[in-house]
């Protein structure tokens, strides 16, 4: 019996968020109002548009875009005979998403009115029809969605839906190339003694990291057959060691110490880009492993063509080099123009919608379509050359949720 109880209000508690996911949370025809009535079965009329009615009197309403841009038409008739189009006003109300108005006014033709406007993409709005003839006046008022879904605030949250704001970016555009990690040739040491003479003693291994100042060889002097201390002329590691007690120095290297914390990426560039680099350009080291990109600038672009025909761009590392060793394999962004763009949004952000790359547009709970026009792309960022306003707040984390909710409800293209 308890158990019978404590199912019975778990139910009764889990209802309410139940039918808030199944309904409200997720309808495709979020805005509609108490003024806007449900049609349970529309009219259509001859031309394949909506028919509104008053009595003997009616109006067919249609967005025609087959062969043109988007655009009302409309045939009248009255007592199911047509009525001169010359003879009758006609404007349209539109209320798009965030009660955004935009009339629409009419022009007469042989049989029909026709928009004065072009119809932008989404068609999407409450529609209020306002219609004179022979001295009288009609109204109408009916909804069309499409590309619309509502999601309350709380449930968005959960899912991880995040929004930014469409505005100003700045874009870069790029060179993608490949190299590796070097140590920097000005930052190796070949230590040789001043004097010629028999090595003594040899105070440090290979691959050992030695300091400025430290001792690292005794000489015994051909000349006054004294010994004498060579020290490590910059902080760095031993990369060769060339000598052995008892051999005789003989002018050569004896060892050779490198600054292994003084790294340079060599990256191959081909004769098609080699002309757009300059020194001072800024470059992204991308490395396998690292989350984060390692920064840098150009230093040299190498005037010598190599026998695959690149061209060896060097580039000096800024911060996170300590985690890079030499020899590594890098890919290099370098960057060779950037430019500021009016709109840009989230490359992230973009979903497909009929034929349209398009953003979700947010306004309160409702989401709604906005097919772009896009320009230019740059890492993480694509430029909006139209289709939506400065300052619309678009979904720019899991808006593939939007897109499968709008789908799952069959919010189509209808007029």
């Amino acid at each position: 019996m308890k158990d019978s109880v404590t199912l019975f209000l778990t139910l009764v508690f889990l209802a309410p968020l139940f039918f808030a996911v199944s309904g409200s949370a997720y309808s495709a025809n979020a805005e509609a109002s108490d003024e806007v009535a449900e049609e349970v079965e529309q009219e259509v009329g001859p031309n394949h548009g909506r028919m509104l009615r008053s009595g003997d009197f009616a109006v067919e309403l249609a967005i025609v875009e087959s062969g043109t841009p988007p655009e009302f038409r409309a045939w009248v008739t009255d007592k199911g005979k047509p009525v001169a189009p010359q003879k009758v006003g006609l404007t349209l109300m539109l209320t798009r998403l965030g009660n955004v108005r935009e009339p629409v006014g009419f022009t007469a033709g042989e049989e029909y009115l026709r928009s004065a406007e072009t119809i932008g993409e989404p068609h999407s709005f409450i529609v209020t029809v306002n219609a004179q003839y022979q001295g009288q006046r009609y109204e109408w008022k009916y909804e069309t969605f499409e590309g619309r879904s509502q999601i309350e605030a709380a449930i968005a949250k959960s899912m991880g839906i995040k929004t930014a704001i469409v505005g100003p970016a700045v874009l870069s555009e790029v060179i993608r190339v490949y190299g590796k990690v070097v140590m920097n040739p000005e930052q190796t040491r070949e230590v040789r003694a001043r004097f010629d003479g028999t090595v003594e003693s040899v105070k440090v291994g290979l691959g050992e990291r030695v300091a400025k100042g430290q001792p690292v060889l005794a000489i015994n002097s051909n000349e006054n057959l004294k010994t004498y201390t060579v020290y490590a002329p910059i902080d760095g590691v031993v990369l060769q060691r060339n000598a052995n007690p008892g051999e005789q120095s003989g002018g050569r290297d004896l060892l050779v110490i490198a600054n292994d914390t003084a790294l340079l990426a060599e990256l191959d560039v081909f004769p098609s880009t080699r002309s757009r680099i300059q020194v001072g350009n800024p470059v992204k080291l991308m490395v396998r492993g690292l989350r984060t990109p390692i920064e840098g600038v150009v230093q040299q672009v190498s005037p010598v063509i190599q026998a695959n025909q690149s061209t060896t761009v060097r580039v000096s590392l800024k911060g996170g080099a300590k985690s890079l060793a030499p020899g590594r394999f890098v890919t290099g962004e370098i960057q060779v123009a950037s430019y500021k763009v009016p709109l840009a949004v989230k490359r992230r952000a973009i979903q497909t919608f009929r034929d349209f790359d398009v953003v979700y547009q947010q306004a309160g709970d409702v989401y709604e379509v906005r097919m772009l026009d896009l320009g230019r792309e740059s890492g993480d960022w694509v430029e909006v050359l139209g289709g939506i306003e400065a300052g619309a707040r678009y979904v720019v984390e899991n808006s593939y949720i939007i897109k499968a909710d709008i789908e799952k409800s069959g919010a189509a293209h209808e007029h």
